[in-house]
């Protein structure tokens, strides 16, 4: 698998799949709160749908987009997710705004995107444009 773009969408996949299932995770340890009464805002629900769109967004985008396009918008998606992932891993408890650090088994799997993301990140930034191949003169 020496093609950069199936790497990426590959690695998205594996992001993809590790943002799904904490997700899951995180739903069944509220699920399983005597006082399950979680009422997320449309703002809220409308954004994490559109976060969720970016990684899937990608699978496709890495591998159908020229190369210029492509290692652009892997390098600011994998940075919007970068971001985004760490800010609501880590600095809400910090800034005040929870109560209680992530979920052991959240932290777990929010390491494992910020690594595969970083991964993205530099697999893109560090892609070569593809030589073009020079008609043979006979």
């Amino acid at each position: 698998m020496h093609d950069i773009k199936e790497r990426l969408s590959l690695l998205w996949l594996f992001a993809l799949l590790n943002y799904l299932y904490a997700d899951v995770v995180g739903l069944w340890d509220i699920i399983g709160r005597t006082n399950f009464h979680v009422h997320l805002p449309p703002w809220a629900l409308m954004s994490s749908a559109v976060l969720m769109e970016i990684p899937i967004a990608m699978i496709l985008a890495s591998r159908l987009l020229p190369f210029r396009a492509n290692q652009v918008a892997n390098i600011v998606a994998g940075i919007i997710v970068t971001v985004v992932n760490g800010f609501l891993t880590y600095v809400p408890p910090l800034a005040g705004w929870g109560t209680t650090p992530a979920l052991p088994e959240y932290l777990f799997f929010a390491t494992i995107e910020t690594v595969c993301t970083l991964i993205i990140i530099r697999q893109a930034w560090t892609w070569q444009r593809p030589l073009q191949a020079q008609p043979s003169r006979a």
